[in-house]
């Protein structure tokens, strides 16, 4: 309830220059002395919050905090709203965010969209350094933690965390390398025996990519797909790749930056899939099946 009612007050605070202990105290239905605690409180977490005496006095946020909900559309709520409720379950503790946003929206929206990104059990060491690094972003603290690099290298690293990024199902952390003194992306699974430590940092913003830097080749991939991995066509492809052959199969054509990633992309099929084009990455796949198939004898 205490928690509530101090997000309600930076709200009315954000639409309003001063409020006085008074009109809180009887919109919350506490008293004006429980009002003044709740200010201290919010002080005490470095909320701009002050109090004035005087005919024109009251309790008020910094001219550089404030935000009128005025400024936002009904279809700006929703969207916001929308916003929040796909990463709901990324909030690991139980802030609740949406549910105080739809609140102070009046909305009365049915909870009809939830996307979940965890896939980790609650004693999983990956969700504590989800949480860890979720911290050290938002409150700019350095990190240290052990990393495996995809040649099996395990390093100390010692970084400022800027953004945590989700994509092709994984989880990554952009950060500038105090060693490498250089901007470096890991990912999460590979990030062991983290630890936040109590140095502060000012935060960098990730630079461009200056245009010198050659773009990755793209190599423009046919597949056959046996029908048994309908699922993975239509999970994977986008339709105007797709052509149904006469045999039942799936002849698919996509473009890929061609790296390891796209030689093990292909892989994954196992024999559900054979490469028709190009002649190069068929000789590759070919030889990476052969070299597999080597162990076993």
């Amino acid at each position: 309830m205490k928690n509530n009612r101090l997000f309600g007050i930076i709200y009315l605070l954000l639409s309003n220059d001063t409020i006085t202990a008074k009109y809180l105290a009887d919109y919350f239905e506490v008293s004006v002395r429980t009002i003044y605690r709740d200010i201290e409180t919010l002080s005490s977490l470095n909320i701009p919050i002050y109090a004035s005496k005087g005919k024109n006095g009251g309790i008020g946020l910094l001219e550089n905090y404030k935000l009128d909900k005025t400024l936002l559309t009904e279809e700006e709520q929703k969207e916001i709203l929308f916003s929040l409720q796909s990463i709901d379950k990324l909030n690991i503790n139980d802030n609740n965010l949406f549910e105080k946003m739809k609140s102070i929206f009046s909305s009365k929206e049915d909870d009809w969209f939830e996307v979940d990104f965890n896939i980790w059990d609650e004693s999983d060491t990956h969700k504590i350094n989800f949480e860890t690094i979720k911290q050290s972003i938002l409150k700019c603290l350095i990190i240290e933690f052990n990393y495996s690099n995809t040649y099996g290298e395990t390093m100390h690293r010692v970084v400022e965390p800027i953004k945590l990024h989700f994509k092709y199902n994984a989880w990554y952390l952009h950060a500038f390398d105090l060693n490498k003194k250089d901007f470096r992306v890991f990912k999460l699974t590979r990030i062991k025996n983290i630890k936040l430590t109590d140095k502060h940092f000012e935060r960098k913003e990730i630079p461009e990519y200056p245009e010198e830097i050659i773009p990755p080749k793209i190599a423009k991939v046919i597949l056959e797909v046996d029908a048994s991995a309908t699922y993975r066509v239509y999970d994977e492809f986008k339709e105007s790749e797709i052509t149904k052959l006469d045999n039942g199969n799936f002849k698919v054509e996509m473009s890929l930056p061609e790296n390891e990633w796209l030689y093990g992309y292909i892989l994954s099929f196992g024999h559900h899939a054979k490469v028709i084009s190009p002649i190069h990455i068929k000789e590759i796949i070919t030889n990476e099946l052969q070299e597999s198939l080597n162990k076993y004898q």
